[in-house]
């Protein structure tokens, strides 16, 4: 799997890279966000690990440039453990967000979850199959493809946005906890602390053109999770 880390922290890159190689990754590093961006217009990643706080062009700013031409899995980490900067990352298209105070294992899980949720491609010699959906009233989800329509309408969804659709999809009308979104989405358990999820659905409502105050497609049970109306009460 090839990754590209970027980060002005050379001796940083080095050590991720050095544990990361053996384990059949293939770790590239550029050390400044143009860099960046100029490697992964040139080249294919399966991942990128993008630091915040880098001279000139900030991690935020790689971001925004990123995902209008890429929606590859975006690890970002920060020297400043903020929720601020978390939820700022988490808004413009972040997969998942980890301190630089991690543990190598814990990045390991992390990477490894952000890539199993990534877009797969068919093969080219492979038969085409007629896709495979999930439909609830307007919204339209074509598993095989990864797409979304809501009335027609094309829906472009983060990695993340899309995964958290299709859980509370399959689930329409039935309450799933943060806890149980995490577990399926993310494969970690979750913690009271942490917001991701709850900035993902504001994300996926604003996409849909939902409202959090009065919800036409995603319901916030209180103290409980979140719910995806059926077809039949999208009113």
């Amino acid at each position: 799997m090839k990754i590209l880390i970027v980060d002005d922290d050379r001796k940083l890159c080095r050590l991720i890279g050095d544990y990361l190689e053996p384990m059949n990754y293939h770790v590239d590093a550029a050390y400044s966000g143009e860099e960046g961006l100029s490697m992964l217009t040139a080249n294919e990643y399966q991942a990128v690990i993008l630091d915040v706080m880098m001279p000139g062009r900030d991690g935020f700013s790689v971001l925004q440039s990123l995902r209008r031409i890429s929606d590859v899995p975006v690890l970002m980490f920060s020297a400043r453990n903020e929720e601020a900067d978390r939820i700022v990352g988490l808004e413009l298209g972040a997969d998942d967000y980890l301190p630089k105070t991690f543990s190598s294992r814990e990045l390991l899980a992390r990477l490894r979850a952000v890539t199993r949720r990534a877009r797969m491609t068919p093969r080219k010699d492979e038969e085409p199959e007629a896709p495979k959906s999930l439909v609830v009233g307007p919204l339209a989800i074509a598993l095989e493809a990864r797409e979304v329509t809501l009335g027609g309408q094309a829906i472009k969804l983060t990695a993340v946005e899309y995964e958290i659709l299709v859980c509370l999809a399959q689930s329409a009308g039935r309450v799933l906890t943060r806890d149980r979104l995490l577990d399926l989405v993310t494969g970690r358990d979750y913690d009271a602390l942490d917001r991701s999820i709850d900035v993902h659905i504001s994300s996926l409502r604003r996409k849909l053109g939902d409202t959090p105050r009065n919800p036409r497609l995603i319901q916030t049970i209180r103290s409980a999770g979140y719910m995806l109306k059926k077809g039949g009460d999208w009113s």
